[in-house]
C-alpha cells in the first residue's frame, strides 16, 4: 500500500481518490481536469444518438448505458450505471449514496492501470471532442420564504424603493416562486 493510500484510511475519501492512482488511458494521467481521481457525471450525445448519461476520464467519455450492458458491473453499480439509459442524472442523483459510490468505484476499478477488461472499456469510450455535452439535470421551481427581515427588506428594495416591507409580512407568511440561477 502506498504512503498516499494510507493516509486516505483514515478519512472521508476511499480508494479512488488516492494521488497516485493511474490510469491504463495516458490523457487521463496528469489530466488537469479529469484525471482517474476526478470522474464527474454528465450528459452527452455523439452524433446521431439521443443524450445520455456518461462519464469524463482524461480525453474521453464514458457511456454508462452501454457500461451497464457490458455485463463489467455488479450489484450496486449495475443498478447505478443503468440510469445511463435517462436523459438526465436525476434519477442517478435520487439513488442512495452507497450505490453512487459501489459505481464510483467499479469505474475507477475499470480505468485503473493493470484492469483485466480494457479492451471491452475501450470500446465503450466516446472522444470528447466528438461529443456534445448537454444540461445533466432536470431543474424543477422551487418556493422560498422571505423569513429573515433583513432579505424581505433587501429584496423588496428592488421592486418597491419607497416601501420595502409590506404591513403583511410581520403576519402573513411571504413567499415567491424561483428557479436556481446556478445552472
Amino acid at each position: 500500500m502506498s504512503e498516499a493510500s494510507g493516509a486516505l484510511q483514515g478519512s472521508a475519501l476511499d480508494e479512488t481518490h488516492d494521488p497516485g492512482l493511474k490510469s491504463w488511458l495516458d490523457s487521463a494521467n496528469g489530466h488537469a481536469d479529469f484525471p482517474i481521481q476526478n470522474l464527474p457525471f454528465g450528459i452527452f450525445s455523439t452524433a446521431g444518438s439521443a443524450p445520455r448519461s456518461g462519464v469524463a476520464i482524461g480525453d474521453q467519455i464514458i457511456d454508462l448505458s452501454a457500461l451497464s450492458e457490458s455485463g463489467l458491473l455488479s450489484g450496486d453499480a449495475t443498478t447505478a450505471a443503468a440510469t445511463g439509459r435517462a436523459s438526465t442524472l436525476n434519477a442517478l442523483m435520487g439513488l442512495p449514496a452507497h450505490m453512487r459510490r459501489s459505481l464510483r468505484r467499479a469505474l475507477s476499478a475499470l480505468l485503473a492501470t493493470g484492469a483485466p477488461n480494457r479492451s471491452i472499456v475501450e470500446q465503450l469510450l466516446h472522444p470528447m471532442s466528438q461529443c456534445a455535452m448537454h444540461l445533466p439535470t432536470r431543474i424543477g421551481g422551487f418556493t422560498d420564504f422571505f423569513a429573515g427581515i433583513h432579505h424581505a427588506s433587501n429584496a423588496g428594495k428592488l421592486l418597491r424603493p419607497d416601501n420595502p416591507l409590506l404591513p403583511n409580512y410581520k403576519y402573513v407568511p411571504v413567499g415567491y416562486h424561483g428557479r436556481s440561477s446556478s445552472i
